[in-house]
């Protein structure tokens, strides 16, 4: 899925979706040939994690600890 609808599937905004990429919260995507960045269902459960641990109160430095726990 391109960027415009992993960012509304995961409720959140699309320059929120480059930023957590910027802030490694999220891997890098795969680009297509024309530039365009393309996601997959991990990415959408990924970004869905994030924006429910931000609403628990969760840092983003804390955010990416538990991100870094669950991948080991």
């Amino acid at each position: 899925m391109k960027i415009g609808e992993l960012a509304q599937r995961s409720g959140v905004g699309i320059d929120t979706v480059r930023y957590y990429e910027r802030e490694r919260l999220l891997p890098r995507a795969q680009r297509l040939a024309s530039g365009y960045r393309v996601y997959d269902d991990n990415d959408l459960k990924r970004l869905r994690f994030v924006r429910r641990a931000k609403a628990l109160g969760f840092t983003l430095p804390e955010i990416r600890d538990l991100l870094a726990l669950s991948d080991h």
